[in-house]
């Protein structure tokens, strides 16, 4: 660990306070007529502007503060890409309050879990969830408000929620002005729970200051102005969205929210794509995969090239890349990180100075890799012996982060195993250039990673060993043509029991759920250890490595 010291004192603004609610106000004074377009329940898209918004924003936060919302407190928000969730993402944490990014692609049961781990007293959902939302109100007591969102009025929906609100009817009433407090910077704007580690999910709160410097550095990264138009592609329930919707408005541009949409309607987003001429947008290979296949579907290419792509979760193919930039002319950017580094830590972009030095084909796999460390953060590979190692392009090691928007502890956990002198241990294996590139090798967790979730295979390998029919179990991740990976489980029975396949999946779906299910069980006699007595992971990996493309 460096040294600390106190310099000269500064003459600077110190205490002026670096807080999320700002972004939007000082955007608002530049730009209000800066459209804001948005797709509703129905599918059909509509047009707002930053000052509408910034008023309806304003009553939200009346809202909340009128059903006893304060500094601390914390509001749950289960709901997709629509315009009432993006106006939360600036009410909730305005008035100081910490805003829960609930996962609704988490088992009820670890969702309930994120819910009174985290401390919600309030949450809103959007009407289309209100199942969900009705199965954790039995298991979340300490919910003391349920807030619906929709476009018809209360009365016409039918909820079993105790008490439930009317989200409209509540701002209806309200004031579109609000005179906004200063928060510390080091407060909690908002919490995202990690999915796929072992045990129960684990909580991240990002303080105001961190998605501001995040925001910034992101900004500037990617050059992103009031001349772009940017799509938010990846759910804003996780992660933050990756920090898009904040630098979206720090840059005063066009903002498109395609709503809800699933991977078999992908043409909402293609079409977006193209219609509001995207420049900017985020996702997982998973996502942009299909939305390529719809492009070239269409009579005429579309000319993207403005378009920067910023793909995360998995590793884009190099005929995803070579895809996009021959059809459109779009920039897929590789990028790293986790919910843990809020998210972005890298970013793929070829430096000036490898011009001339690399081949074509060179220059290609290059863009394949994790990219540059971003401004503002520290990257160091952690060696066994708990030293760090040289960044000469050879030296393996577990990829360590450090800087102003990486968590340093987890809520209410211990967690000390994943912290390394004062550097947040990744869990991934990789390599640094010498010209800084970092290029993952291997994954350190024993978890699987399907769409750009995590999947943790001891939780099903324990789910699974568990059932009376099942002497021991394993489960590992194979590559798989559109969720980059799937689970593969096998099991070896127990003597004189009799495997039910379907019986195994209800036994699982207890717990966990649908997407995190392995698409197959096998049935094995043994299963291979090492010579310390554990699952040999590599060998089953290797064996089972061609168990989807194979087919």
């Amino acid at each position: 660990m460096s040294e600390f010291v106190t310099g000269h004192p500064s003459t600077h603004g110190d205490s002026y306070q670096l807080n999320t609610t700002n972004l939007f106000r000082q955007a608002v004074v530049t730009h209000p007529e800066q459209e804001i377009v948005f797709r509703d329940a129905a599918g059909a898209w509509h047009t707002t502007s930053y000052a509408a918004t910034w008023h309806r924003v304003a009553r939200t936060t009346h809202a909340l503060v009128g059903i006893g919302v304060g500094p601390g407190d914390v509001v749950g928000v289960l709901d997709w890409n629509h315009l009432r969730h993006f106006e939360l993402y600036w009410a909730i944490p305005g008035v100081g309050a910490v805003m829960l990014q609930m996962n609704l692609r988490l088992a009820v049961d670890d969702l309930a879990y994120v819910v009174e781990h985290a401390g919600a007293t309030v949450v809103c959902v959007d009407e289309s969830l209100l199942g969900q939302a009705e199965e954790l109100a039995a298991r979340c007591p300490q919910v003391r408000h349920w807030v619906v969102m929709s476009d018809r009025p209360l009365a016409e929906i039918e909820t079993s929620l105790p008490d439930p609100l009317d989200h409209e009817a509540l701002l209806a009433r309200q004031d579109a002005e609000f005179d906004w407090p200063v928060i510390d910077e080091t407060s909690a704007y908002s919490a995202c729970y990690t999915t796929g580690t072992t045990g129960r999910p684990k909580g991240v709160f990002y303080s105001h200051r961190g998605i501001v410097l995040h925001t910034m550095m992101w900004a500037a990264d990617q050059a992103v102005g009031d001349h772009d138009n940017v799509l938010l592609t990846t759910p804003m329930f996780h992660a933050q969205c990756w920090g898009l919707p904040q630098v979206a408005v720090y840059a005063r541009a066009r903002v498109v929210l395609p709503g809800r949409y699933t991977a078999e309607e992908i043409g909402v987003l293609a079409r977006a794509m193209v219609d509001y001429e995207i420049t900017v947008t985020n996702g997982a290979p998973a996502i942009f995969a299909p939305m390529l296949e719809y492009l070239r579907s269409l009579p005429e290419p579309p000319d993207l090239s403005r378009a920067r792509m910023i793909s995360g979760s998995t590793e884009p193919p190099l005929s995803l890349i070579k895809g996009y930039h021959e059809l459109t002319g779009a920039s897929i950017i590789h990028g790293y990180g986790a919910t843990e580094t809020a998210p972005l830590v890298t970013s793929n972009r070829p430096k000036p100075s490898l011009e001339g030095r690399l081949g074509e084909e060179e220059f290609w796999d290059l863009k394949r890799s994790q990219g540059l460390p971003v401004a503002g953060v520290d990257i160091r590979l952690l060696g066994a012996g708990g030293s760090f190692l040289p960044h000469d392009g050879t030296s393996v090691g577990e990829i360590c982060i450090r800087g102003p928007w990486i968590t340093e502890s987890y809520w209410k956990s211990g967690g000390a195993d994943a912290f390394h002198r004062g550097y947040w241990r990744s869990g991934d294996m990789g390599v640094i250039t010498t010209d800084g590139y970092l290029k993952i090798t291997d994954r350190l967790k024993d978890v699987i990673k399907s769409g750009g979730e995590w999947i943790s295979s001891i939780d099903l390998e324990n789910a699974l060993a568990g059932h009376p029919a099942v002497r021991r179990a394993a489960v590992v991740g194979a590559p798989h043509p559109r969720w980059q990976e799937r689970p593969v489980a096998l099991v070896v029975p127990e003597p004189g029991h009799d495997i039910d396949f379907d019986q195994l999946r209800t036994h699982l779906a207890a717990t966990f759920a649908k997407w995190q299910l392995p698409d197959e069980i096998l049935v094995v006699d043994d299963l291979p250890m090492t010579s310390v007595g554990k699952l040999d992971k590599k060998t089953l990996r290797e064996e089972y490595a061609d168990f989807y493309s194979g087919r």
